[in-house]
């Protein structure tokens, strides 16, 4: 027998079958093997098993070993992977390693066991025991404790008798097991199910997605319009149906209050995936998930891979949301991700938001999708007001502070109520920049074409691209002049700025920064949630899908960040997060309110967001879309060229230029855009970035195939070449 095999190495040299033999019958499409490849043994996908080899049979070498007795893909995510090297223009090897815990190659991680000890019901425990001599106090208490408590732990038995375990079992009056251990994330996630009574609206959504015809649905829902209930009826009907799940978040932060209804309803049936957990963790509850132990896979962007089988439904949450496009390769995007599973499994696709992509909601207009609205808040109270802070005018009434008059009063006013707030700015650390003010120079990272962020927790300047930290300076590394100051703010120095303002306000910060361990995330929501905390300062992992019924107060500290962004998506993301972040107001008793400030108070998308105008942005924004032909009505591609070195970086991609502008003057009529730029971050981690962006008309693959094949052959040597489709970041 024969079979065919991709070897786990993601050079394209290697991107091929490659043949090899077996004679045990435990080698099956998606298995893991072990598999000489010249002079070393690595690590295969066995793609397809056959009776007959298209080569010189006595050239064939054999599979030398089968690394699990099930195989790690099934047959569905076999042809997914395959969908995803396709239209991602990536190795099969890297495609496959979607679908894998990392650590489960390279035989980094394996299955946990635990040694056991229980006394041997077929000794005559008495006879031992009066053999022991008068000073084996040890043995006589182990066999004591085992009498009392069972079979325990070995871990426990040799650390509180030491050698008396040996001694025993020697004597045959022990029985020693090894039994397998899940480890189990969020171990005291808990509670039990809350009784709900859906509404009319609700039982009428659940209705239409289960007898529509059609797969995809698009639930836009207002925030509050309880879409998670919607999600967990539709989810215990298809666990009811035999079938699995996968629900996902946008958000690392929001798995655990997810995963938590999700135990309480369903219990163990809930299995986590995202990259926070342990290499052990990970592992485990996929292997869980694989053997059909549990049958809902929650996670973040990479549990749309799950290794769940008779998949019935796939819900993503805040389908809107921008983390659900990968930035690094394979540069997927996960809806388009789970359409194909929901095609290839006739499962239903339930894409919910408040603020719909625009090309999800001209897919529900033209009818590509079925659209179910849900305009109103469950518990019937109107979404809160959005009040704008004019901050011109506060600067010219002298106040540079980060708050304006009305936001400052506005919480004064929450505290005394006994109410919650939360404040949201998208920059972490404490400033910004750092500025000299006699030369005007900026501090930048040396790998990276930014300015450094001042972390004043540990006196640090911070680059928020590669991470590097450098010690804060004394005086300006060109002048050498003492006088430097801080430009901009971040959650940092808001954080530090309201304790000065409210000292009695106990107040919580939510970054990056703050949520480095595994449950940092929930920690710091459950104190806030309890209401352990006044106040909750954060970036845009705060945003989204939290439900605090104790806060009345939100206040949007620079609206106009987005806005600038040099990308054609920055009106649609700001209109999204105001919302989002208004949102988390007043979802219980009493009514929200929404502080905006913003430097321009007239701009259209700030006054569309402030009326919860979803359906006039979208029209605004889809002619601008259609009049200047950018996606969704055009595709974009982006070819970036990186190198060490500056000079074979623009070498490279002025050639890459005259190569890809053959392909287009053949077929000129399909390019909307094209042309050949620095990127907007020249240097990124030690590399100079120079890019090539076209906007294409949708359906030429031919293309996008022809210009992969140049962008492929470039990427050698010290050169670094990739192509991007419709990337979700320009910069």
């Amino acid at each position: 027998m024969f079979a065919d095999v991709i070897v786990d190495i993601s050079h394209s040299e290697a991107d091929k079958i490659f043949e090899y033999s077996y004679s045990d019958c435990g080698v099956l499409p998606g298995s893991r093997v072990l598999v000489p490849f010249g002079s070393k043994t690595i690590e295969g996908i066995v793609i397809r098993t056959k009776e007959s080899c298209e080569f010189d049979v006595n050239k064939i070498k054999p599979i030398v070993a089968v690394l699990e007795e099930i195989p790690a893909l099934t047959r569905e995510t076999l042809s997914l992977s395959e969908y995803v090297a396709k239209t991602c223009y990536v190795s099969k090897a890297l495609s496959f390693r979607l679908f894998l815990p990392a650590e489960m190659r390279k035989g980094r991680v394996r299955e946990q066991f635990v040694k056991y000890a229980a006394l041997n019901e077929n000794a005559d425990i008495e006879e031992i025991l009066s053999s022991l001599r008068k000073n084996a106090l040890k043995q006589r208490e182990l066999i004591e404790f085992l009498r009392a408590n069972g079979k325990s732990a070995m871990s426990i038995l040799n650390e509180k008798f030491g050698g008396a375990v040996k001694a025993l079992n020697d004597k045959n009056a022990l029985i020693i097991t090894s039994e397998k251990r899940f480890r189990s994330p969020y171990k005291d996630l808990g509670g039990t199910a809350k009784k709900v009574v859906l509404t009319e609206k609700q039982r009428g959504a659940i209705d239409f997605i289960q007898n529509s015809e059609k797969l995809t649905t698009l639930l836009f829902g207002v925030t509050g319009s309880g879409k998670t209930e919607v999600y967990l009826d539709l989810i215990d009907k298809t666990l009811k149906g035999g079938k699995s799940t996968i629900m996902l978040v946008p958000e690392i932060s929001l798995t655990p209050q997810m995963l938590k209804q999700l135990r309480a309803r369903f219990g163990e049936n809930a299995a986590i995936m995202h990259s926070g957990l342990s290499a052990g963790e990970r592992y485990d509850e996929w292997w869980r998930l694989r053997t059909g132990e549990a049958k809902i896979a929650i996670g973040a962007r990479s549990a749309i891979f799950a290794p769940v089988e008779n998949l019935g439904l796939i819900i993503i949450d805040e389908e809107h949301d921008g983390s659900y496009t990968s930035e690094s390769a394979p540069r997927y995007n996960t809806v388009d991700v789970a359409k194909f599973r929901s095609s290839y499994n006739g499962a239903k696709l339930v894409l919910g938001s408040a603020t719909p992509s625009v090309e999800s909601f001209m897919n529900a207009e033209n009818g590509q999708y079925n659209l179910f609205e849900l305009p109103d808040r469950i518990n019937q109270k109107p979404l809160p007001d959005i009040e704008i802070a004019d901050m011109r005018k506060e600067v010219r009434r002298g106040n540079n502070s980060p708050f304006s008059s009305i936001l400052k009063d506005e919480i004064a006013k929450c505290l005394e109520k006994g109410n919650q707030a939360i404040l949201f700015l998208n920059q972490r650390g404490y400033s910004k920049t750092v500025v000299c003010t006699e030369c005007g120079h900026v501090q930048k990272c040396s790998s990276c074409d930014v300015s450094l962020t001042y972390h004043k927790e540990d006196d640090s300047l911070l680059c928020h691209y590669c991470g590097a930290k450098y010690k804060m300076i004394k005086a300006c590394t060109e002048c050498g002049s003492p006088y430097i100051k801080y430009g901009g703010f971040g959650t940092e120095k808001i954080v530090a700025d309201l304790k000065t303002l409210f000292p009695s306000a106990r107040v919580l910060r939510m970054d990056r920064d703050t949520t480095t361990s595994k449950e940092g995330h929930f920690k710091i929501l459950n104190e806030f949630s309890s209401r352990n905390a006044d106040i909750l300062v954060g970036t845009q992992m705060i945003a989204k899908g939290h439900d605090f019924p104790f806060v009345t107060l939100v206040g949007i500290l620079d609206a106009d960040m987005s806005l600038h962004f040099s990308d054609f998506r920055s009106a649609e993301r700001t209109f999204q997060l105001i919302t989002q972040v208004a949102g988390r107001s007043g979802r219980a008793g009493e009514a929200g309110k929404v502080v905006l400030q913003t430097y321009q108070p007239e701009n259209h998308v700030l006054r569309q967001a402030i009326n919860y105008d979803y359906k006039g942005f979208f029209e605004r924004e889809i002619s601008i879309r259609k009049a200047t032909a950018f996606p969704p009505f055009t595709q974009i591609v982006r070819v970036l060229v990186q190198s060490e070195n500056d000079e074979l970086a623009l070498t490279s991609v002025k050639e890459l230029y005259e190569e890809l502008s053959a392909i287009k003057k053949v077929r000129e009529d399909c390019f909307k855009f094209f042309g050949c730029m620095k990127a907007p971050l020249k240097k990124l981690q030690g590399k100079y970035r120079y890019q090539i962006l076209m906007r294409i008309d949708n359906g030429n693959e031919d293309i996008l195939d022809s210009v992969y094949k140049s962008v492929n052959a470039r990427n050698k040597g010290k050169i670094n070449a990739y192509m991007e489709i419709n990337p979700n970041n320009l910069t």
